[in-house]
């Protein structure tokens, strides 16, 4: 993510730069436009001769609504200077000087802020361009594009009414194209976008060249706050407070004819990476008609035959940049009468296959080493390149849009309940399982189904946290679509807003989980090289195997070399844990033993609840033994040798019994027959004694295990016995046992001390030393202000950062998605939802005190977390900085989680080097 940086300024009152004063490292003070001016002005490249003002002016000028008392005098300064060294005066009427004034903030938002061309340009100098250039119609081409960009940009004129009259004029020529408009066309038109300006605004266009000079710079300064700034830096996670820079530029000119052109060049495809001759190229064209598409530009490669010498001396040039920035460069020129002009450079946005790419390539070819390659790609992009996706080339029928909830392709029938979703699969049948939203209840549909589809939730919703878990394709919150489970069908509002599409059970449907987006009918899908070799299915040094995923093979073996942090899984299964072990797993940091409760073994939950005696309630717990046993064995089989750490039970006993609502109508129903069923209604008393107000805040975790007699020790029993049992067969387990929602050392300590004496039991029963050790989980703001006292009574820490994140803020986590979260985002309270990114501030300062005092208790504390943070790329760099040994995370997020924790070691070598 971008962080924000102290502007660089030798000269706190200076607010204007020659491009000969910057270089490339003044990107937070000249933004990356101008700083990237500047730098190819150093390296002698033919740039126009220009300025820069200074973000801090823009960021003054937000503040107070108006500008910087100095600015006026030093941009008057700086034209001065500009105006010497091209020997004309800005708008003269015989020989205008014409400037461009651009933006330029620190980080690239492509077509997000604004830019003027053609500034100097009036009724009284029109003619002497006209003269200077030999070519009328340039000349006032060049005028009616100044009044369009100028009177949408800075006067607010609406867009559509200069295009309006562009269509009319070509219409009138018989439907020529721009460049078949001839000088006297071109001159009606500039009258008739002035009286579209007069009329729109109430005024003249501006005749004055420092007038437009100064609205124009104006403008770009406020173009920062448009919306649709901050909403691609919302987006993009960029600082709101950083501000634009204004780059001033001497115009030179692509539209003077055959001779002269526009183009955008890339030094490698930004799309593969691969090395060759990537960009369009726009004879007789101003910059903006590439990037508008009014007319088909020709590939770059064509310019070698239109002009050989400027193809030749722009090849030349892009090596020179990409070997001085070490990257892929991104590269906008004109050409003017066979000259030649750098008009921007910057390290090309890429493809996160190309990024993986070309960082090694750019290793082999000594550019940069290991250490700066791991810095050139991110844990998005791997996570980008995992999941299969659907062929975009295929035609497809989109009926509705979600939140992309967890990445993925995945196309199977529509299904509306769990048993039908596990019914069809195990018949062979793929299916989708749709949902208003899920439960738990709802987990072994999950599991059978391709992908999950919701019409209500959010990133860290159930279903959405539990699909990530697993590796499963989500989209949740698709509003638009409505969900009838009893009529079991889904309908979408048709495109043309009449009528409705309806997905009855059984139709096929298609869902994207890296875009949100939800398709009728099936969209081809093209699997994941890079998960087979995840997997293990395909060597990085097999024929078959591509060159990304050797690119990949080599990235993370470098991150698995240098990084600190180790990498668990979360997993609550035999075959979780082997998958996330083949994805390189150094453990199990969360297995939850509440899923080990659902399906089948329901039942006997429901008997632990109704029990009226102790011998009912300990021949439940008797009955459940054996099965946990049998989980536990399964999963240390799978994790022999590595830290497998068991969560005792933490949800409330409401969640193993039926929905409340639900059991009411059976029972009625059942007492009007006069057949009630007597443990319905045992069952419904239950729920009503059970039924809290806020139960994730009521009898859960600890407080389970010291309100109900024997639950939690016949976990560790099983647990135990389950060591013992592996160790007998040779194996190594190495379980570690976590007591939940520890509020005070108090209930840790009778825990710890019942745990200890069935272990002790346990190891006197089979005649071996199991060395289980016992810890908490951090996830209560109590828990982490108070962790120097319970480090006296834990081996270990695990930080549940979802919950303490719930606590922290005061926020319902499966509520306030729905409710707030995207008015908080959109008002840039949030710039990301804490659910998804540890929230640094406030629940980070909370985990690094608890870290500190732990350990100043206890310096050997093992410290981990293991909430949905542990696998976000921004969130392990906190972790690593704040000193935990692990992260643990859903299996599919292990390799990400790898990658960043070698990010984050390589970056920390390097800034302390620095």
């Amino acid at each position: 993510m971008p962080e924000t940086q102290d502007h660089v300024s030798t000269n706190p009152t200076k607010f204007v730069y020659a491009f000969t004063e910057g270089n490339k490292d003044l990107k937070d003070l000249l933004g990356g436009k101008g700083a990237n001016l500047a730098e190819m002005t150093n390296l002698g490249l033919p740039v126009p001769p220009g300025f820069t003002i200074t973000t801090e002016a823009c960021c003054l000028y937000l503040e107070n609504g108006t500008e910087p008392p100095a600015l006026r005098d030093e941009v008057t300064e700086h034209l001065d200077a500009l105006e010497k060294q091209m020997g004309k005066r800005l708008g003269q009427e015989d020989d205008p000087l014409l400037v461009s004034v651009r933006s330029g903030a620190k980080f690239s938002m492509p077509g997000m802020m604004d830019t003027v061309l053609n500034i100097g340009l009036s009724d009284a100098s029109v003619g002497g361009l006209a003269t200077q250039a030999g070519d009328e119609r340039f000349a006032w081409d060049s005028y009616r594009r100044l009044i369009q960009m100028f009177g949408k940009t800075v006067l607010g004129v609406d867009g559509e009414l200069f295009e309006e009259a562009l269509e009319a004029a070509k219409e009138a020529k018989g439907g020529v194209t721009d460049v078949e408009l001839d000088a006297g066309d071109l001159r009606s038109l500039v009258e008739r976008f002035k009286e579209i300006v007069r009329t729109a605004t109430g005024r003249d266009f501006p005749q004055d060249p420092r007038e437009q000079m100064d609205l124009a710079i104006r403008a770009v300064f406020d173009s920062w706050n448009t919306d649709r700034a901050k909403l691609y830096r919302r987006q993009e996670r960029i600082p709101g407070d950083l501000g634009t820079a204004v780059n001033v530029c001497s115009m030179v000119f692509g539209n003077l004819g055959p001779d002269s052109g526009t183009g955008v060049a890339f030094t490698r495809d930004p799309a593969s990476g691969q090395q060759g001759v990537y960009g369009d190229y726009l004879q007789n064209a101003q910059g903006e008609d590439v990037v508008a598409g009014i007319r088909n530009t020709v590939p770059l490669a064509d310019l070698e035959q239109l002009d050989k010498k400027s193809y030749d001396e722009l090849m030349q040039i892009m090596e020179t940049l990409e070997l001085h920035y070490k990257d892929l460069c991104d590269i906008e020129f004109t050409i003017e009468r066979g000259k030649l002009w750098m008009l921007q450079t910057r390290v090309g946005k890429r493809t996160a296959a190309a990024a993986f790419r070309i960082a090694t390539q750019l290793v082999d070819q000594g550019l940069i080493d290991e250490a700066e390659a791991l810095q050139r790609v991110n844990g998005a992009q791997l996570a980008q390149l995992m999941f299969p996706r659907f062929d975009l080339t295929a035609q497809a029928d989109q009926i509705g849009r979600g939140i992309a909830a967890s990445p993925g392709a995945a196309v199977g029938k529509a299904v509306f309940d769990s048993y039908t979703a596990v019914k069809w699969s195990r018949s062979g049948e793929k299916v989708i399982l749709i949902r208003r939203e899920t439960n738990p209840d709802d987990l072994d549909g999950m599991i059978a189904a391709e992908g999950i589809l919701t019409s209500r939730g959010g990133k860290t919703s159930h279903a959405a946290v539990v699909a990530r878990g697993m590796g499963k394709t989500c989209v949740c919150g698709a509003e638009d679509l409505e969900v009838d489970t009893k009529r079991r069908r889904l309908t979408a509002p048709a495109p043309d807003g009449k009528g409705s599409i309806v997905i009855d059970e059984g139709d096929v449907v298609s869902i994207d989980g890296s875009t949100g987006k939800v398709y009728r009918g099936e969209v081809p899908v093209v699997p994941s090289p890079v998960v087979e070799y995840f997997e293990g299915r395909m060597h990085a040094g097999a024929e078959d195997a591509d060159e990304l995923v050797q690119a990949v093979h080599r990235v993370m073996a470098y991150a698995d070399r240098v990084r600190r942090l180790r990498v668990r899984a979360n997993a609550d299964n035999a075959e979780d844990a082997a998958r996330a072990r083949r994805f390189g797993a150094q453990g199990i940091g969360l297995c939850r033993t509440e899923h080990m409760f659902l399906g089948e073994r329901r039942e006997l939950v429901e008997r632990l609840i109704l029990a009226d005696t102790d011998a009912e309630r300990d021949d439940a717990l008797a009955a459940l033994l054996p099965l946990q046993k049998g989980d536990f064995k399964e999963l240390f089989e799978a994790m022999d040798g590595l830290p497998v750490t068991v969560r005792l039970l933490d949800p409330p006993l409401h969640e193993f019994l039926p929905d409340i609502t639900e059991l009411s109508v059976r029972v009625a129903l059942a007492e009007a027959r006069e057949d009630g069923n007597e443990n319905d209604l045992r069952l419904l008393q239950a729920v009503h004694r059970l039924h809290e107000q806020n139960p994730m805040l009521g009898l859960r975790g600890v407080r389970l295990g010291l309100v109900i007699p024997g639950l939690f020790t016949m976990q560790v029993r099983a647990i135990a016995e389950a060591a013992a049992e592996r160790k007998a067969a040779k194996g190594d387990p190495r379980a570690e046992i976590m007591i939940p929602l520890v509020g005070t050392v108090q209930e840790l300590e009778i825990v710890r001390e019942d745990a200890e004496r069935v272990i002790a039991e346990i190891e006197r029963e089979h005649g071996v030393e199991l060395k289980l050790t016992l810890g908490t989980m951090i996830e209560l703001p109590r828990a982490a202000l108070t962790a120097g006292q319970i480090a006296e009574s834990a081996d270990f820490f695990s930080f549940g950062t979802n919950d303490l994140t719930q606590t922290v803020w005061g926020f319902s986590r499966d509520d306030v998605e729905a409710s707030f979260f995207t008015a908080y985002l959109e008002k840039g309270i949030f710039g990301v939802s804490p659910f998804e990114t540890i929230d640094k501030d406030g629940v980070g300062k909370l985990v690094s005190d608890a870290v500190a005092a732990g350990r100043s208790t206890r310096p050997d504390l093992k410290l981990g977390v293991c909430g949905e943070h542990g696998g976000d790329p921004e969130s392990v760099h906190f972790f690593h900085e704040v000193g935990l040994d692990y992260v643990s995370c859903s299996p599919f997020r292990i390799p990400v989680a790898r990658l960043e924790a070698g990010r984050a070691a390589a970056e920390s070598v390097g800034s302390d080097s620095r």
